[in-house]
């Protein structure tokens, strides 16, 4: 009888969001331990893989946010070293955390994405050109390869966005015109949209101190949306996971205007798994719990390990 692979949980790593990663690595490795499989959890201290990872015996599950997480870094490491693992590949991570490379991909599969002005920090426009080019007064600026709204800007006005342009002083960063609706989320699991998660901020906007402070925003899932919009965001999501390349699981956000049309903002490869995780309370409008969720999020890296170790 073959032996079994363990299953090596990685979390941690060096971006602004290693906390979060080191929480949603705890909550998985916790999870897989209510079942039979053999897990580990290892916090990596440096953005490297642990020297004593072996193929043949291990199969890992990245839960790394952010920098070498979600960059490809971690998962062209692996599929250099023959390694099966949970998530996407590495030419699709590339792609999808960079924001600006995403929509265009999206937008030339005929799919809803909002206009958007790319710029680098060294080159960064004039508060009135970037208005005129987007054709809005109200915008957004972010930066457009970081997770968790880190840097996030809502501004109005060439006097706000000039302030907002003045804190950017490094990196890739894009601006979008500010679209007015109701801003939702969709997990895709194994190629199938799950439900459809709407985000409420009790106070301001869903920033990094909103998205990961308990309490501070509220969700409602499923969220309240007519059946024709719901099975069209479906049917947009499942094409948009497969326009990029994705693979296994992904998160889609995206904003539902009062007309029913919608836009996609960003795919994210690498979804948080925290307890305020919207991943978990997309796949709970299907009736999955968090312990059979990160194992359905595993199989096929399991199975891709039992497939090439046959």
């Amino acid at each position: 009888m073959k032996k079994e692979p363990s299953i090596l949980v990685l979390c941690g790593a060096i971006s602004p969001e290693r906390e979060v990663s080191l929480r949603s690595g705890a909550a998985c490795a916790s999870a897989l331990a209510e079942s039979e499989l053999d897990v580990e959890l290892h916090e990596l201290a440096a953005n490297a893989l642990p020297g004593y990872l072996d193929p043949a015996a291990h199969v890992i599950f990245p839960v790394i946010h952010g920098d070498y997480g979600e960059d490809g870094a971690i998962q062209a490491e692996l599929e250099l070293g023959g390694f099966s693992f949970a998530g996407c590949g590495a030419a699709a991570s590339r792609l999808c955390i960079d924001k600006v490379r995403t929509k265009r991909a999206l937008r030339e599969a005929g799919l809803p994405v909002a206009a958007e002005v790319a710029f680098a920090a060294e080159g960064k426009p004039a508060a009135r050109e970037l208005l005129e080019r987007l054709g809005a007064e109200e915008i957004v600026i972010k930066p457009a390869d970081k997770g968790s709204s880190v840097g996030l800007h809502l501004v109005c006005g060439a006097e706000e966005t000039a302030a907002a342009l003045a804190q950017v002083d490094s990196g890739n960063w894009m601006a979008e015109p500010r679209l007015r609706g109701r801003e939702m989320t969709i997990g895709i699991l194994g190629g199938e949209p799950m439900g459809i998660v709407e985000i409420v901020p009790r106070t301001g906007v869903y920033d990094y101190q909103n998205k990961y402070t308990a309490g501070a925003t509220e969700y409602l899932f499923p969220a309240e949306v007519a059946e024709p919009v719901a099975e069209r965001v479906q049917e947009a999501a499942r094409r948009a996971f497969a326009v990029c390349g994705c693979r296994d699981f992904s998160r889609l956000d995206f904003i539902l205007q009062p007309d029913g049309q919608f836009h996609f903002l960003e795919i994210n490869t690498m979804p948080g798994m925290t307890a305020t995780s919207l991943f978990p309370k997309s796949a709970s409008c299907r009736g999955l719990n968090f312990p059979t969720l990160v194992r359905l999020m595993i199989s096929p890296a399991l199975q891709r390990y039992h497939a090439s170790h046959s």
